[in-house]
């Protein structure tokens, strides 16, 4: 009995030996495909110059703007466009009731015309004085040389001096009656040119070519002097206004570097950083300590004002790690990168990293100086993989 116990539990030990053999002999085979190296590129993290950044939102306003208003107090017949419509420069926007400046321009004529009649009476008047003192000299002239020849009396040399004396104060005034004609006429033009002026105030038209962005009043409404009716854009250029601290106005200069963007759509144009001049600075405000920096937009379709943007101003430089920005990995919301270990495997690691710029990416924490990332890792690649570098680029390079 103990002999056939023995060789049953030595059967099944030999069972046992040659399965696991079995098994041992076929279990390398997936494994070794499993760890096959796979040709992938790399790049280097490496120590750049990188500069400091400092963003602030802002509004996108035109270039140019212009607010339509009234120049005289009257009301408002038409409003011949809307928000959104595109207009010609010339274009009649908005038309006032001018009947009483319409008025005022007949009676302005009207008094011309009549300067004019003055003139005229004037003139007339100074010829008649002025023969009038022709004669008078004549007269005198006769009479004082017959009183030197003791032909005329005394008395008669009087008169006749009196009357020249008459006759040259005629003249004289005569004169500048046509002088005050002339003048009147002239006031008279230039109350007329007035009175035409006024009545011109009556059709408001576009100062350019451009969109409509706001109507702000309607037939029937009174328009006041500096009242706004119409506000007209000009689509040529738009600029992003925005608010900066009163501590980052070292890093602003007229004509100097920003880069802008605009918050849209994905997809849609002007939504990545674009470079760009800094066009204006305001003074500082002693009440909010910031100040307004205008920065021109590059030409973009479908840019309105209105629409919010951001400006992003370089600082100083400093030293940071920076890698391929190809070579990072997101998963949800952690970060990581496969870096090369001694025996040539790609190891995952979780890193940390700042801001990104020229196909580079600031690296924080998680890699280290001379580090070799894969740059686009395939989805196949895992945590161990052994991968062969079949081309290296530097850090920031263009792994395509």
């Amino acid at each position: 009995m103990k002999s056939i116990l023995t060789y049953s539990k030595a059967w099944v030990a030999g069972v046992a030996v040659v399965s696991l053999a079995a098994c041992q002999s076929s279990a390398p085979e997936p494994a070794a495909e499993a760890q096959a190296p796979i040709d992938v590129k790399t790049g280097a993290v490496a120590t750049a110059e990188w500069p400091t950044a400092y963003e602030a939102g802002g509004v996108v306003r035109a270039r140019q703007t212009a607010v339509v208003s009234a120049q005289v107090v009257a009301p408002v017949l038409e409003v011949r466009v809307k928000a959104g419509d595109r207009v010609r420069r010339g274009q009649t926007l908005v038309v006032l009731d001018g009947r009483q400046l319409g008025a005022f321009a007949a009676q302005a004529t009207a008094a011309t015309a009549g300067s004019r009649l003055g003139l005229e009476a004037a003139q007339a008047e100074q010829r008649s004085a002025e023969s009038a003192l022709v004669l008078a000299k004549l007269t005198y002239d006769r009479v004082r040389g017959l009183n030197q020849r003791d032909s005329a009396t005394t008395q008669e040399l009087d008169q006749a001096t009196a009357g020249l004396a008459a006759a040259e104060a005629r003249a004289a005034g005569a004169k500048a009656r046509v002088a005050e004609a002339s003048a009147g006429i002239n006031a008279a033009t230039a109350a007329e040119q007035a009175a035409s002026v006024g009545v011109s105030y009556t059709t408001l038209t576009a100062p350019f070519d451009g969109i409509v962005s706001a109507r702000h009043a309607d037939p029937g409404s009174l328009a006041a002097p500096g009242a706004a009716l119409v506000t007209v854009e000009d689509t040529g250029g738009y600029r992003i206004e925005a608010q900066m601290d009163e501590s980052r106005a070292q890093l602003v200069t007229p004509g100097g570097p920003a880069d802008v963007r605009l918050d849209r759509a994905a997809g849609e144009t002007g939504t990545e950083w674009q470079r760009s001049t800094v066009a204006e600075i305001a003074n500082i405000d002693p009440a909010r300590h910031s100040f307004t920096v205008k920065v021109d937009l590059p030409s973009s379709d479908g840019v309105r004002s209105g629409l919010f943007g951001r400006v992003r101003l370089l600082g100083p430089s400093r030293k940071v790690l920076v890698a391929p920005t190809s070579a990072i990995v997101k998963r949800g919301q952690l970060t990581f990168a496969f870096a090369l270990d001694a025996e040539g495997a790609a190891r995952l690691r979780m890193v940390s990293v700042g801001e990104e710029s020229g196909g580079q990416t600031e690296v924080l924490a998680g890699l280290h100086e001379g580090d070799q990332v894969v740059i686009d890792p395939p989805p196949s690649l895992e945590d161990g993989r052994p991968v062969r570098g079949a081309a290296r680029v530097p850090a920031g390079g263009d792994s395509k």
